[in-house]
């Protein structure tokens, strides 16, 4: 067994303990349109990510992670639910209810109202027929380049979230990411949950990827992706400052793990829960996204949705 499958299995276990603490509702591919998804994405051959509506969401039995070791990353102290500046600091996981009817879900409303006052987003342009596509890149699974291809042929741009352990691994995927016109946002370095770090490790972790991202490319990044959907007023306001919009979502699916679903399933999915402005949450270490995106781009092309980038959204 190959050292990241050894990782995955021990995720896959963290992750039953997890969801045996009633924290985490994943969304099964055949359950009803109703159930709460709460995602998150630990994907990074360092870590995962959780995401779906935190079906993922991200999570989807969490995909490899790399410890940091001992030197490089000291254990972050317990934090009281408010910082100096009585900006709240509790821990909020992204949430939304699908639905059967191609509407925005429903949300947490409290979630809702931060990201309105920190410029966040979950949702696009909801007047006409927009799809933004965007993909979590915890770790290469070896779809990704599959993945662009389609998406060249189809002449779609998508936003892909990156870590620090990817862009080490994978720099040649990252520049044709770039090459091609398709944005590149920070995922972080070594994929924390924000709101159980500090201040100071936040400003680290966004700006040793985004130093990176800019030595390889000559670009900036100003999209995040808080690492397993999670989030607080406190982080929400710490990274606006750096000038990161926040990028949740409105459709996703339990696609974290790689083998989950058939190209036929995610794709369904994905179609049932479409709505106008749907900011889309993919998986790129699963095979059969990469399958079905070809399809999945034909088939909304056809219902008259047209896809955007998320710098199109104002």
């Amino acid at each position: 067994m190959s050292k990241n499958k050894k990782v995955f299995a021990a995720l896959a276990i963290a992750a039953a303990v997890s969801l045996g603490s009633g924290l985490l509702v994943y969304c099964q591919q055949n359950q009803p349109a109703s159930t709460i998804v709460k995602e998150q994405v630990q994907q990074q051959p360092v870590q995962s990510q959780l995401n779906v509506a935190q079906t993922s969401t991200s999570p989807q039995t969490q995909s490899p992670v790399t410890k940091p070791k001992n030197d490089q990353i000291a254990p972050a102290p317990a934090k009281p639910a408010a910082t100096a500046e009585n900006v709240s600091d509790q821990k909020i996981g992204w949430y939304y209810k699908p639905n059967n009817q191609h509407k925005l879900p429903e949300v947490n409303p409290t979630g809702k109202a931060l990201l309105e006052k920190y410029d966040g987003l979950y949702h696009g342009n909801l007047a006409g027929k927009n799809i933004y596509l965007t993909f979590d890149e915890g770790y290469e699974n070896g779809y990704t380049a599959k993945i662009l291809d389609a998406l060249k042929e189809a002449n779609v741009k998508a936003a892909f979230f990156i870590t620090g352990d990817y862009i080490k691994r994978n720099p040649e995927l990252v520049q044709r990411m770039v090459n091609e016109g398709h944005i590149v946002g920070n995922h972080t370095d070594h994929h924390p949950s924000l709101p159980e770090v500090s201040n100071e490790r936040i400003k680290k972790e966004l700006s040793t990827l985004s130093q990176e991202f800019e030595q390889l490319t000559g670009k900036k990044m100003k999209y995040l992706r808080p690492p397993k959907g999670e989030y607080s007023e406190r982080t929400l306001k710490v990274t606006r400052e750096l000038g990161y919009r926040n990028v949740f979502w409105s459709v996703a699916l339990v696609d974290w793990q790689p083998d989950a679903g058939s190209p036929e399933q995610n794709k369904a999915t994905v179609m049932q829960r479409l709505h106008n402005g749907a900011i889309v949450l993919l998986h790129a270490v699963n095979k059969a996204n990469a399958e079905m995106l070809p399809d999945l781009i034909k088939e909304c092309k056809q219902q008259g949705y047209q896809f955007k980038s998320l710098d199109e959204i104002n």
